[in-house]
């Protein structure tokens, strides 16, 4: 018996024909893309390209000079109070109210977000125990250092439980060991079908947790699609694949081989092997690729189809745009 069809996600935020001018600069540019919901949608951009003007607007923290942002189907400028009970906001950067504790601080939001005093203590001890924060519950914020900070900024944007979750850098300044415990409660979130909208600088991070991205430039838009198709295809019309291959013995066979076939480089070179453009990018093609390989006599030992660089992805998409 066959299995139903899997149901198409259901949209939940439209940005449509979004702008917003700051006198004569621009920073949001007639932009325009859609999150899923349950997705995980990393958002990419240079410096100063218009991510957190953006993030800002979908938060209701500013008002657009044009276009609409939706969730769940409501305008964040004409229904403010009911989108800030379906949106959680991290910003960058955390306030500091110098004498207060953790626990009043959250506290405080809990009272702005109109729980009482039962409902309170309840969302504080589930949003402590999910952020690891019951250990610094009676901490002056003051005597935070970085990486607890984030994790109280992460809590407070827990408190109203939001379906959708807007993240402006998150991972900045965090230490290895916190930056896997952030990836892993992005993961616990995404598997309660909540719906996370992630800015950061650490685009390898990004392709881990996310499968979706967004791509911004001078505030227009690049690319919105699957993470998994653009780290592995590359900008449309790629010709090209990356393979690293490790060999047996010296690496004079594979150079001389590659040199005489068009379409082939060798990009960078290890001591038992290298990375290689090879002109193929269907599996078919690059299967056929790697069997002209071995059978012009290179020992091939192993090799691994490399993922596109979100890094080299984005650029090469920038330079597109001209």
């Amino acid at each position: 018996m066959n299995a139903p069809p899997t149901a198409a996600p259901t949209t939940l935020v439209e940005v449509e024909s979004l702008s917003r001018a700051f006198g004569p600069v621009r920073a949001v540019n007639d932009l325009s893309f859609t999150i899923p919901s349950g997705a995980v949608v990393g958002f990419i951009g240079a410096n100063g390209a218009g991510k957190t003007t953006t993030m800002r607007i979908m938060a209701t923290l500013d008002d657009p000079t044009a276009g609409t942002v939706r969730v769940a189907g409501h305008d964040v400028t004409e229904k403010p109070t009911l989108i800030r009970r379906l949106v959680g906001w991290m910003p960058d950067t955390l306030g500091i109210y110098a004498d207060m504790t953790v626990f009043e601080y959250l506290d405080f939001f809990g009272r702005s977000y109109g729980f009482s005093a039962a409902q309170r203590r309840d969302r504080i001890d589930d949003v402590m125990h999910f952020a690891d924060l019951g250990p610094l519950a009676d901490r002056q914020m003051a005597k935070l250092s970085k990486g607890m900070s984030q994790r109280l900024c992460f809590g407070r944007m827990l408190i109203p439980d939001p379906e959708f979750m807007i993240l402006d850098e998150p991972a900045a300044g965090l230490d290895p060991k916190a930056r896997l415990e952030f990836k892993n409660l992005v993961r616990i979130l995404s598997a309660r079908g909540k719906t996370l909208f992630i800015s950061s600088h650490i685009l390898t991070e990004l392709g881990e947790m996310c499968d979706r991205l967004v791509f911004i430039d001078s505030g227009r838009l690049v690319f919105q699609g699957r993470a998994d198709d653009l780290a592995r295809d590359g900008a449309a019309g790629a010709t090209t694949t990356v393979i690293d291959v490790t060999v047996a013995g010296d690496l004079t066979p594979l150079r001389d081989w590659v040199g005489n076939h068009a379409g082939w480089k060798v990009l960078a070179e290890r001591p038992r092997g290298a990375r290689l453009t090879c002109p193929a990018t269907d599996d078919a093609a690059l299967a056929a690729a790697l069997r002209g390989l071995v059978a012009g006599g290179i020992d091939v030992i192993e090799f691994r189809r490399e993922q596109r660089r979100l890094e080299e992805a984005f650029v090469d998409m920038v330079k597109q745009l001209g």
